[in-house]
């Protein structure tokens, strides 16, 4: 049976490829943006609430909790500017990591943690590659306009065969070993086919912006809500969001400060998402973390 966040999500994309039909690709990008300066931020404005959560009655500080995130992102920005390959490198591979985490987090567990990470990062970065191939020529440009390296088409197709050739075999390996997988197998690869679908129709933001939010943002929110406050209601929806304002502001009003002291250089693409990689190095540890809380209290 599909989960009742993951019969959103679907239904959601649908929805989101039927407006493709009614919408030029400038509109695409344009609420693509919107939708993820909005939720796609939001998920991620509360990190300190849940470091705080985590911490419990650690006598570490708000202020310190506060400048070691802070100094975590400034060292993100600081790699982009000094080593920008290294940066995205770590980008794709932390991203992949954290979105395989959230899809899987609770379905497929192994004794082995290397191996759990191994199967987390390689089906997020499945994702990743998976859209990249539908966008070659997007992303190539994007990545120029961080690194300055030029990748080829090939390079993008050897790196999303030699990714999908490794879940394959995970799969095969879960399917031999798991019932849980076993039973939820039919409706991963669903899962996979819908995806399949949006990268295709969609251009490179809106497509990324349907799974971003639909697929991995709403149901982190769902998760941190429910580790804050117990469970996902009306009033603690609207708590979280109240503490997470003053987060979500800040981090809109530096995008707007990059953009308009950049963007005479029309590379806002490229410093929106080293932007995005700079504060998602801190956030995935921080889910991790509160992942890994959640199933020690359930053991």
């Amino acid at each position: 049976m599909m989960s009742k966040i993951a019969n959103f999500s679907i239904l959601s994309s649908f929805l989101a490829l039927w407006l493709t039909s009614y919408m030029k690709s400038e509109i695409q990008i344009f609420v693509g943006f919107i939708l993820i300066f909005s939720f796609g931020i939001v998920h991620g404005a509360n990190d300190l609430l849940l470091i705080k959560k985590i911490n419990g009655e650690n006598s570490t500080t708000y202020w310190q909790i506060v400048l070691r995130y802070v100094a975590v992102v400034l060292l993100a920005v600081l790699l982009f500017g000094f080593i920008p390959w290294l940066a995205m490198l770590l980008f794709i591979v932390v991203s992949g990591y954290h979105f395989g985490e959230q899809h899987w987090e609770k379905k497929i567990m192994y004794n082995n943690i290397a191996l759990t990470k191994l199967f987390h990062t390689t089906y997020g970065l499945f994702i990743l590659f998976l859209l990249f191939q539908f966008h070659e020529k997007e992303v190539i440009a994007t990545m120029y306009g961080i690194t300055g390296i030029t990748f080829t088409f090939s390079t993008i197709t050897l790196l999303f065969k030699i990714i999908g050739i490794i879940l394959a075999a995970l799969f095969i390996y879960n399917f031999t070993t798991s019932k849980i997988f076993q039973k939820n197998i039919a409706n991963e690869l669903l899962y996979l086919l819908v995806l399949t679908i949006i990268f295709k129709v969609g251009n490179l933001i809106w497509a990324f912006a349907i799974y971003f939010i639909f697929w991995h943002s709403i149901p982190s929110l769902v998760e941190q809500i429910k580790f804050l406050y117990g469970k996902v209601s009306v009033a603690n929806s609207k708590a979280y969001f109240k503490e997470a304002f003053i987060y979500w502001l800040i981090s809109i009003v530096g995008i707007i400060v990059l953009y308009f002291l950049l963007k005479d250089y029309k590379i806002f693409d490229s410093i929106f998402f080293s932007f995005l990689a700079a504060i998602t190095f801190p956030h995935v540890v921080v889910i991790e973390r509160m992942f890994s809380l959640k199933n020690k209290k359930t053991e």
